[in-house]
């Protein structure tokens, strides 16, 4: 249920953007804005994101760091993109 109303103010195209880009969704610019909160700042609130890191913390075994696990999903991607 929706009980929180925002007024913002924007550029004449942004709005022109927003209208378009609602109408070819047939969507409420008001739904696609919130849409494109949820996406962008993501839906999970902050205790919900502090419980997942303490999750995190709290695991054992062998983890490969972040830059590791971006090359190999880069390499993956290049793999899966060849003909």
């Amino acid at each position: 249920m929706l009980k929180e109303r925002l007024q913002i103010l924007m550029g004449s195209e942004q709005r022109k953007r927003l209208e378009t880009e609602a109408k070819r969704r047939n969507m409420s610019v008001a739904a696609l804005i919130r849409e494109a909160v949820d996406q962008h700042l993501g839906t999970i609130s902050r205790e919900e994101r502090a419980r997942a890191v303490e999750g995190i913390r709290a695991m054992r075994g062998r983890f490969l760091p972040p830059d590791e696990l971006e090359r190999l999903v880069e390499e993956e991607r290049t793999r899966a993109a060849a003909p």
